[in-house]
C-alpha cells in the first residue's frame, strides 16, 4: 500500500490563522470532489474557525475519563475505518489522553499515513523540539509538548501560515484569539511586540533551512554540480594568515548585498598535518566568523585549490573570497602557479574575489639576513671555519700531490657545507672565501701567491660563495620553521588547557583568568569591567622595574591588567586570542543574565 503524504501548516504563534487554514484547505478539496474527513479539530471557541467545519463530514472524538475529568480526544480506529482520501488533523505535537493507543498525537498520524491517507496538519514553532529552549529563552514560557524535528522534516511539505506581528496583536486585541478575561495578559507577555517577531523569524528561518536541505538534495540525486542562485553564499579561504580578518570583513559585505546572504569560511589543512597554521590567528579569525553571522569549516586535504572549489561546489556557493598571493615574484617564479591561480582556473561559473591586504607579497624581497639562527650556532659556524680550515689545510698540503687537486677541492667544500649547516649564512661565506684563497695560494700555480689569472679560478670562487649562500639558505629555513612549529605547539597546547578548563565543568570567565596566569608565569591578573574588578587571580603588584604592569584590552567590555613580568612579541599575539575568547564569555554571561 502507497504511504500517504502529509502536508504541514507551520505557525509562528498561537492565533496566525492555522486551524482556519487548514480548514479552508479541507473545503476546496471537498468542493473538488475529494474524500476529505475532519479527524480532529481543535476551534478554542473561535466563531470563525468553527463556521468553517460547516459542509465537513467530523469523525466523532473518542471520549475518556482520567482522574474524574472528561478527556475526548482523536479515535484513530475511527479514521482507519472511515479511511477517507484526507484526514485534517489539528495540532500535531498534542499529547493524548493516557490509555490510548500512542501517547502523542503525531503518532497516530504516522499510523494514518500507513494506511495509505493523506494528512493535513498544524503545528507552532515552540513545539519543534530542537527550537524548544530558544522560545522559552525568548518568551519564558515552557513548553511541555514537543514534536520531534525528525517528524517534521519526514513531511512531504511545509508551509509556514504567516501573519505581521502587528495584526496578530489586532487580532488578539479584538478578541478573535482569546477569550476578554485573558487578552491583557496575554498582550503584555506572551504575544509582546518583540516576542512576535523572534517567533515568526524563527519560523521563516527554519522553513528557509529546510527548503535549503531539500535543494541540496535534489542537486545530489541529479548530479548537478553547477551553481544555482537562490541565495548569496560566499566562502572565505583561510590560511590562518593575517590576511584573514581583511578577507571576511570583505566577505560579510558581499553576503549583506542581498537579503538572506550566507558566510561561510573554511580552512584546509593537508592530511599529515605538515601544513599548519597560526593557531592563534585561526582561533581569532573564528571569533570574527562567528560574530560576522557566518559558520566555520575545517577541511583536509592536500590539494588546497581542489578543496576550495569542491566545498565551494558543495555548499552552492556563488562567491569565492581569497587573498592576493603571500608569495614573493622570485619564489613563484620558480614554484609554479599559486592557489589563487589555480582556484581562478577551476571554479568556473563560481565568481573569485582576490582581495589584496598589506600581507601581499613585495616585489623581489630577499631574505632576511639576520636568519633564525640564535647567535651561539652562528659563533659555533665560524670558529668552526677558523679552526677547521688551517688544520684541513696543513692535512693537505702533507699529502699533496699533481693529481690530488680534485680531492683537495672536494675536502675545502665539504668544509664549506659543514660550515654552513652549523651556522648559517655568514660564517658559510667566511668559510668558502677563506677556503678559495687558501686553494689557490696552497695548491694552485703558481704556489704560494694569490692570483686569480684564470677565469675558471675565478669561477670556482664564485661557485664556492653561491654553494655557501644556497646551503645557508636551506638551514636558516629549517630553523624558522622548527622554531614555528614549536611555537605553535606550545600555544596550541596552551589553548587546549584554556579550552580544557572550560569544558571540565569550571566557569568560562574565571578559568580564563586563572590560566593566563599559570600559562604565562604573572604573579596576578585582574580583569575589569566598567571600570570594576570583575575576576582577579593570584597578587598583582604596583607598577615597578621588575613588575611592569600592562594592560590588554577585553574587545569593548572590558581589560585585562597583568603583572610580574613583560611579555614577548608572541606571547602578546597569544594572549590577544585569549582576550578574544574572554569577550566571548563576558558576552555569552551576559546574554545568560539578560534571558534569567
Amino acid at each position: 500500500m502507497k504511504r500517504g503524504r502529509l502536508r504541514v501548516l507551520l505557525g509562528a504563534a498561537p492565533g496566525v490563522g492555522k486551524t482556519y487554514a487548514m480548514l479552508e484547505e479541507g473545503r476546496r478539496l471537498h468542493a473538488e470532489g475529494k474524500d476529505v474527513v475532519v479527524a480532529v479539530v481543535e476551534t478554542h471557541d473561535r466563531p470563525a474557525t468553527a463556521a468553517m467545519l460547516e459542509g465537513l463530514e467530523v469523525v466523532p472524538r473518542l471520549v475518556r475519563r482520567h482522574r474524574g475529568i472528561e478527556l475526548t480526544d482523536l479515535d484513530l480506529e475511527a479514521v482507519l475505518d472511515r479511511a477517507p482520501a484526507i484526514a485534517l488533523v489539528d495540532e500535531l505535537a498534542h499529547t493524548n489522553a493516557p490509555g490510548l493507543a500512542h501517547d502523542k498525537r503525531w503518532q497516530d498520524v504516522q499510523s494514518i499515513l500507513d494506511a495509505g491517507i493523506d494528512v493535513i496538519s498544524t503545528v507552532n514553532i515552540q513545539h519543534i523540539e530542537s527550537l524548544n529552549d530558544v522560545v522559552q529563552q525568548i518568551t519564558g514560557v515552557p513548553q511541555r509538548e514537543t514534536l520531534p524535528d525528525s517528524v517534521l522534516r519526514a513531511a512531504d511539505q511545509v508551509e509556514v501560515i504567516d501573519l505581521a506581528p502587528q495584526s496578530l496583536r489586532d487580532r488578539l486585541a479584538e478578541g478573535h484569539v482569546y477569550p476578554a478575561a485573558r487578552i491583557d495578559a496575554a498582550l503584555s507577555n506572551y504575544f509582546r511586540l518583540g516576542n512576535l517577531t523572534a517567533l515568526r523569524e524563527l519560523a521563516l528561518l527554519w522553513l528557509a533551512d529546510e527548503v535549503d536541505t531539500a535543494l541540496k538534495n535534489y542537486r545530489a540525486e541529479h548530479g548537478i554540480d553547477s551553481k544555482w542562485e537562490a541565495r548569496e553564499r560566499v566562502v572565505v579561504a583561510l590560511t590562518g594568515g593575517p590576511e584573514g580578518e581583511t578577507l571576511l570583513r570583505r566577505g560579510a559585505r558581499i553576503a549583506g548585498r542581498a537579503a538572506g546572504g550566507e558566510l561561510l569560511a573554511v580552512h584546509v589543512i593537508s592530511q599529515d598535518g605538515l601544513r599548519s597554521a597560526h593557531p592563534g590567528a585561526l582561533a581569532a579569525q573564528r571569533a570574527l566568523v562567528e560574530k560576522l553571522g557566518g559558520s566555520y569549516h575545517q577541511l583536509v586535504g592536500d590539494d588546497v585549490p581542489t578543496a576550495l572549489v569542491e566545498f565551494a561546489r558543495a555548499s552552492n556557493a556563488t562567491q569565492l573570497v581569497i587573498g592576493v598571493s603571500r608569495r614573493t615574484r622570485l619564489k613563484a617564479a620558480f614554484s609554479g602557479p599559486g592557489i589563487g591561480t589555480t582556484v581562478v582556473r577551476e571554479s568556473g561559473d563560481i565568481d573569485v574575489h582576490v582581495v589584496t591586504h598589506s600581507a601581499a607579497g613585495e616585489r623581489m624581497r630577499l631574505p632576511r639576513i639576520g636568519g633564525a639562527l640564535s647567535l651561539r650556532r652562528r659563533l659555533a659556524g665560524l670558529g668552526l671555519a677558523v679552526v677547521g680550515g688551517p688544520l684541513l689545510t696543513a692535512l693537505l698540503v702533507a699529502t699533496h700531490s699533481e693529481e690530488s687537486i680534485t680531492s683537495e677541492v672536494l675536502s675545502y667544500q665539504l668544509l664549506v657545507i659543514v660550515v654552513a649547516l652549523v651556522g648559517g649564512l655568514w660564517p658559510a661565506l667566511f668559510a668558502a672565501l677563506l677556503s678559495g684563497l687558501t686553494l689557490d695560494y696552497f695548491f694552485v700555480n703558481p704556489l704560494y701567491t694569490v692570483t686569480i689569472a684564470e677565469p675558471a679560478h675565478a669561477l670556482a670562487l664564485v661557485l664556492y660563495l653561491a654553494n655557501a649562500g644556497v646551503v645557508s639558505y636551506v638551514v636558516d629555513l629549517a630553523a624558522r620553521r622548527s622554531r614555528s612549529a614549536q611555537r605553535a605547539a606550545g600555544e596550541s597546547e596552551l589553548l587546549a588547557t584554556v579550552a580544557g578548563s572550560v569544558l571540565r565543568g569550571e566557569d568560562a570567565v574565571p578559568a580564563l583568568v586563572a590560566r593566563t596566569r599559570e600559562a604565562f608565569n604573572l604573579t596576578g591578573v585582574r580583569l575589569f569591567a566598567g571600570g570594576t574588578l570583575l575576576y582577579s587571580d593570584g597578587s598583582p603588584a604596583q607598577a615597578g622595574p621588575d613588575t611592569p604592569l600592562a594592560t590588554v584590552p577585553v574587545g569593548t567590555r572590558g581589560t585585562l591588567e597583568l603583572s610580574g613580568r613583560d611579555l614577548a612579541a608572541s606571547e602578546r599575539r597569544l594572549l590577544g586570542v585569549i582576550a578574544t575568547q574572554l569577550d566571548a564569555a563576558l558576552e555569552h554571561s551576559d546574554l545568560a543574565e539578560t534571558a534569567s
